[in-house]
C-alpha cells in the first residue's frame, strides 16, 4: 500500500522515513488562511485550535486525493498548531514575532495541536484525528539563547515557534504526549487511522532503517 504525503513538511517526511514509511509527497496546494477565514466567518468566531488543525488537515487531503482520483493509496493530511494562555499560534514567519512568543512562553506550558486526516484513495473514505501534547518550556532560557535561537531561522517555518527535533530540544523540559506529535505528525494516531482503512500497519514500510 502507498501512502501519499499531502504536505511538503520535511519533519513529517523525517518522521514517516524513520518508520521505515517512503511517502510520495504532494504539495496540497491549500490558501491556508482563505480556509480559516471563510469557516470563521461562517461561524462568526475563531476556530478553537483543535478544530482549526483538523479543518486545515482534510482540506489538504481532500485537494490530494481529488488529484489523484481512485488508485491504491492512502493520503494524508496533517497541520499543527500551537495553544498557549488562550492563544493560537501557528508560524511566526517574521524573526520579531518568533523572539516575542519566546519570550512570553518561557517558564510556561503550552499544547501543541496536530490535527490528521487520512483518505483511502480506492473508496474515498475519510478518517479525522487531532492528537495534543503538552509542552514545558525551560524557565532560564537566556535572552542571549533566544536571540541566537531566532536568528537560526528554524522557528519561523514552524508551528509555534519552535520543534523539539531541533535547536529548541535542550529548551524545553518536559513533553506529555506522543512526542512525534510535537514534530508535527503524531505516529500513533497515524497508525490507528491506517487500521480504520482495513490496512496493516507493517505493509506500508517500504525503506530500510536508518542504522
Amino acid at each position: 500500500m502507498r501512502l501519499v504525503l499531502a504536505s511538503t513538511s520535511p519533519a513529517r517526511l523525517a518522521l514517516l522515513r524513520a518508520a521505515g514509511i517512503e511517502p510520495d509527497t504532494v504539495p496540497p496546494g491549500v490558501d491556508e488562511e482563505a480556509v480559516v477565514a471563510a469557516a470563521e466567518a461562517e461561524r462568526g468566531a475563531r476556530l478553537p485550535a483543535e478544530e482549526l488543525v483538523q479543518l486545515l488537515a482534510r482540506r489538504k487531503a481532500e485537494a490530494v486525493a481529488a488529484s489523484l482520483g481512485t488508485t491504491d493509496a492512502l493520503v494524508l493530511g496533517g497541520d499543527s498548531a500551537f495553544a498557549f494562555g488562550g492563544t493560537t499560534f501557528g508560524k511566526p514567519h517574521e524573526p520579531a514575532i518568533a523572539a516575542a512568543r519566546w519570550q512570553a512562553h518561557r517558564g510556561g506550558t503550552g499544547v501543541l495541536h496536530s490535527g490528521h486526516h487520512l483518505i483511502d484513495a480506492r473508496t474515498g473514505e475519510g478518517f479525522g484525528e487531532t492528537a495534543q501534547a503538552s509542552v514545558r518550556f525551560a524557565a532560564d532560557l537566556e535572552d542571549d539563547e533566544i536571540t541566537a535561537y531566532v536568528a537560526s531561522g528554524e522557528p519561523l517555518s514552524v508551528a509555534g515557534a519552535f520543534t523539539i527535533d531541533g535547536l529548541a530540544g535542550p529548551f524545553i523540559e518536559h513533553v506529555d504526549g506522543d512526542p512525534s506529535t510535537v514534530v508535527g505528525l503524531s505516529l500513533s494516531t497515524l497508525r490507528r487511522l491506517v487500521r480504520r482503512t482495513g490496512t496493516s500497519w507493517p505493509s506500508l514500510w517500504n525503506r530500510p532503517l536508518d542504522r
